[in-house]
């Protein structure tokens, strides 16, 4: 732990020398530089870490160097991965601001990526994160009751899905439609994904094609399965093999906020994404995706809204997961410290954790054609029963068509389908 803890947060500040202020300062500056520093000695001393992490945040925005290098120094020592929610917070997004002084934001992320465990392990704690929070349970549930609603009485059923990952999503889907009045339609599934999910896989999207093969078998479910290997953003038409007489369903779960906007490129992917897939004609298309903007909000605004939105996951995990637990500290490390990084550390084309508001996505759902798809009150008294299994603190809202998880106060993960 000490050793994981020494990695993350170091335990000097020679990094940040270069930043060192040479500048001669006259009297009045000096004064006031010594009031600044006063303040904020008071501030450590009061031991608020949330007000120290956006103060730390501040001066790194102001470009106020001794501040920072101040701050940084403090708060290695009110940070630790193994404390309260947010002191192991803390420590991911101090190594953020850190990362963003020395602007290693890029190679800091990459180097997490390196540090990956073994693919066997890395999959066991993304396993943990999904049993003992209902984040993605919620969303591949409403999802595919969009898609088995969309699809009852279709006998060619074509399923696109965009980052297909372990392929965990269709399990209950499947099963699901096996059990339909009628018998079961004929299910193809066409699974995109890149190499970086490969890794924790421990191979290539056939295994995903066999696992989900043998589970239709066993349920008696027509099926075939497409492998298409590549990023979701070079996705073209020719990539996906759509057949006549198939009811098309698309599946965006947790990764169009992957794709890179007008803001980024003018290529713009994720509006391009979305009108590739409106030429398909679908009878449905489903969007999960985080309730936040870590798009185009300036840095300031952007930290608080990840602090805020990170310590709403951080304290669901420690109600879930005893804190003695020796997995959660991997848990956090492997599937969310890279994030809080990327998302604080790094810009433009390097900053791909790019999170937007529902409101958002409606506007550019709309604007490439689609229409709302509503969810059923069946999917959303289906959810309710699930969430009773985990602590009441969780909520669910229906609104507007859309439904949205949250922990307390903080919304976290909003659901909707589209036509």
């Amino acid at each position: 732990m000490r050793e994981l803890e020494s990695v993350l947060l170091g335990n000097d500040l020679d990094a940040l020398d270069m930043y060192a202020i040479t500048d001669e300062l006259g009297p009045n500056q000096l004064s006031s530089e010594a009031e600044n520093r006063e303040q904020m000695m008071e501030m450590i001393s009061r031991g608020d870490l949330k007000e120290v992490l956006c103060a730390c945040a501040k001066a790194l925005a102001n470009s106020d160097m001794s501040t920072t290098e101040l701050l940084i120094s403090n708060l290695r020592q009110m940070v630790s991965v193994s404390g309260e929610p947010i002191q192991r917070l803390g420590a991911y997004i101090l190594e953020g601001l850190v990362a963003r002084l020395a602007s290693s934001g890029s190679s800091i992320y990459a180097a997490l990526r390196c540090k990956e465990p073994a693919s066997a392990e890395l999959l066991s704690y993304m396993h943990i994160l999904y049993e003992i929070c209902p984040y993605f349970k919620f969303g591949y549930m409403s999802a595919n009751g969009a898609i088995a609603e969309a699809m009852k009485d279709e006998s060619r059923v074509h399923i696109i899905d965009f980052q297909v990952a372990q392929g965990s999503q269709w399990i209950t889907l499947i099963q699901a439609l096996a059990a339909r009045p009628g018998g079961p339609p004929q299910i193809r599934i066409t699974g995109i994904d890149d190499s970086t999910s490969s890794y924790a896989r421990g191979g290539g999207l056939g295994l995903v094609g066999q696992r989900l093969s043998r589970l239709a078998e066993s349920c008696k479910v027509p099926f075939e399965f497409h492998a298409a290997g590549i990023s979701a953003s070079e996705v073209q038409l020719e990539d996906i093999e759509v057949r006549p007489g198939e009811a098309i369903a698309v599946n965006f779960a947790f990764m169009l906020h992957h794709m890179p906007d007008e803001s980024v490129s003018c290529q713009n992917h994720r509006d391009r994404l979305l009108r590739l897939v409106k030429s398909l004609s679908p009878k449905v298309v489903t969007l999960v995706e985080q309730e936040s903007n870590t798009n185009t909000a300036p840095f300031l605004p952007r930290f608080a809204e990840t602090l805020n939105y990170f310590r709403a996951i951080f304290d669901s995990i420690d109600v879930a997961l005893p804190r003695e637990h020796k997995e959660r500290i991997n848990v956090e490390q492997h599937c969310l410290a890279r994030e809080i990084v990327n998302i604080i550390a790094c810009e433009g084309m390097e900053r791909v954790e790019r999170y937007e508001l529902l409101s958002k996505w409606k506007s550019r759902f709309i604007m490439a054609g689609f229409s709302p798809y509503p969810l059923s009150s069946l999917v959303n008294g289906t959810i309710k029963t699930l969430l009773q299994s985990y602590s009441e603190k969780y909520t669910l809202e229906e609104r507007d068509g859309a439904l949205y998880l949250g922990w307390m106060n903080q919304v976290l993960v909003a659901s909707c389908a589209w036509r």
